[in-house]
């Protein structure tokens, strides 16, 4: 990660978050806004690899940036960083397309290993969240094993989605146009009815979806 966003208006917070990105990603540019007026501005000037996201600002909801930021800026990787753990905000933010969430109680060094771990592709999500989140789904998500009638090809790409590919890889492993995995990526959230790449990681998984394709020949 080079380019870091950090959407927070407590100014010790901030402080903090700002110290975990560099420890987690030496070397790596800061950019600090505390409302989301200032976001959307740094939005308009820079490209980010990565944006750590409160919830709850003095001008508006953080998911107002995430949401932008999908549109804008689709392979910039999106974590919610907050004090909010209930069911309501954490299914709106990975419906909003948050690729991670985390809680800001956690201890430092466990944010730190977990935003790490998203360069091997696996989703920053504090253990709590992540439970309410196998939770959620147990109650309201599609049964185990069921595959919401996904074609052979959608298969292939909820499975290199799930493993955190972006569009551009997974095009590139399936010999396919960006705009076409981007097709096959929408009908894959239509079918399961989820809307962030964090749900397709725990459908893939639950699913017990492994590639059988080039890589590794």
């Amino acid at each position: 990660m080079k380019s870091v966003l950090i959407l927070e208006d407590v100014s010790e917070t901030l402080q903090w978050l700002g110290e975990i990105a560099a420890e987690a990603f030496p070397g790596c540019g800061v950019t600090g806004a505390s409302t989301v007026r200032d976001a959307l501005a740094a939005m308009d000037r820079h490209v980010f690899d990565l944006a750590l996201i409160d919830l709850r600002l003095p001008d508006g909801s953080g998911l107002d940036v995430l949401r932008q930021l999908r549109v804008n800026s689709p392979d910039t990787i999106c974590v919610v960083t907050t004090a909010m753990a209930d069911d309501s905000s954490i299914v709106g933010a990975l419906s909003a397309g948050a690729s991670g969430y985390l809680l800001k109680e956690q201890m430092r060094e466990g944010i730190i290993r977990q935003l790490q771990q998203i360069k091997e592709g696996v989703p920053a999500l504090s253990p709590s969240i992540a439970r309410r989140i196998m939770e959620h789904f147990r109650r309201t998500g599609p049964a185990a094993g069921e595959t919401g009638n996904l074609t052979a090809r959608e298969l292939e790409v909820l499975t290199l989605i799930g493993r955190g590919m972006r569009n551009a890889e997974v095009a590139a492993q399936l010999m396919l146009s960006e705009n076409t995995v981007s097709g096959y990526i929408k009908a894959i959230y239509r079918k399961l009815g989820i809307s962030s790449r964090a749900e397709a990681s725990w459908h893939a998984a639950q699913l017990g979806l492994s590639y059988g394709g080039k890589e590794g020949k």
